[in-house]
């Protein structure tokens, strides 16, 4: 019965979504969709709740990010789960592993190393402890660890990141806007669908290295890219519905005069 008032107790924190996720995963009185999920099955749900999280903040939907956080810890309890099913560790061992990260990486805050550091100076200790815990690992390389799942235009920025510490790297932003301006070239030349795909490659390749040097997240910067297409293509709808048409009535005259209507109401 312990069990049982803590599942329905509406200040139960993280006991009760613990317990919760153990009733769930019950061999014998679970959900059977639950019981059936594995690691590679969760993991796409983590990823998408990891972007809810991310698309909230980024529309400042306060009232939406309490329950993408807790979507998003509950991928977090549903892995722990199976991985203390397995017998490989429990939440609370990963949240000691976090913790004592935490502490080994601002020996500024937990230790007696000076505070008197720019940001800068911190990011730059930052990466020399993540250096070595690579190494501890085992992973020497420079590209080493970098997640292969992360999204593309992510993983691209990762990459780069990690070869310009080592020196591998443009001497200036202008010889990127050559290289991207190069790569454009060679997509638009390119006379066959396999080398037409290599180069559409190379060039978005090359386009999240200028957004490294503008110190721009390109992920972030897609996003927000796809809401204003989507912003404004509504407007096109819309204004079509109030003239009785849809978007497949119309043409493309119309559409894009609808559309800088749109671009210029937003600069207003």
């Amino acid at each position: 019965m312990a069990k049982d008032d803590l599942v329905h107790d509406p200040r139960g924190g993280l006991p009760r979504l613990r317990e919760i996720m153990r009733r769930l995963r019950d061999p014998d009185t679970g959900c059977p969709w639950d019981i059936e999920q594995s690691f590679a099955t969760i993991a796409p749900y983590t990823i998408e709740e990891a972007y809810e999280v991310a698309d909230a903040i980024e529309r400042e939907a306060w009232d939406e990010l309490k329950g993408e956080l807790g979507d998003l810890l509950f991928q977090a309890v549903f892995h722990a789960q199976m991985a203390e099913e397995k017998g490989l560790f429990d939440l609370d061992q990963v949240a000691d592993t976090m913790s004592d990260k935490m502490v080994a990486r601002h020996p500024h805050v937990f230790g007696d190393a000076s505070r008197d550091k720019s940001a800068e100076d911190q990011t730059r200790d930052w990466e020399t402890v993540k250096a070595a815990e690579r190494a501890d690992r085992g992973a020497h390389g420079v590209l080493d660890d970098v997640a292969i799942g992360l999204p593309a235009l992510l993983r691209a920025l990762k990459l780069q990141k990690r070869a310009a510490r080592v020196g591998f790297d443009w001497p200036e932003i202008g010889e990127v806007l050559d290289k991207l301006t190069e790569e454009a070239r060679e997509l638009a030349e390119a006379d066959d669908p396999d080398h037409a795909f290599e180069e559409m490659g190379d060039f978005l390749f090359v386009a999240a290295n200028l957004a490294r040097w503008k110190g721009i997240d390109p992920e972030a910067a897609l996003r927000a890219a796809n809401a204003k297409f989507t912003r404004r293509f509504r407007h096109i709808e819309a204004e079509l519905e109030n003239r009785g048409k849809r978007p497949e009535d119309s043409d493309l005259a119309e559409m894009d005069a609808l559309w800088n209507a749109a671009k210029a109401a937003e600069k207003r």
